[in-house]
């Protein structure tokens, strides 16, 4: 059964979307990379999941819909 949420789910996505572009702001490429591996772990962590998680990154790959 899935349990990742495809659907919006965000408050102010415009203002999150400014909000992660300004913490990349002034970054070198590995700097910035650095930022998303920690913010991907941070969230990882937050949502605890496995099964979720899994569903996730078979998501992000575009391997179609979460099972």
């Amino acid at each position: 059964m899935a349990k990742l949420n495809l659907s919006a789910n965000i408050n102010d996505p415009d203002g999150f979307y400014s909000e992660l572009l300004k913490a990349h702001e002034g970054l070198s490429k590995d700097e910035s990379d650095g930022l998303n591996a920690r913010l991907i772990l941070l969230l990882a962590n937050h949502v605890g999941d496995r099964e979720t998680l899994s569903e996730a990154l078979t998501a992000a790959r575009g391997k179609g819909e979460a099972k």
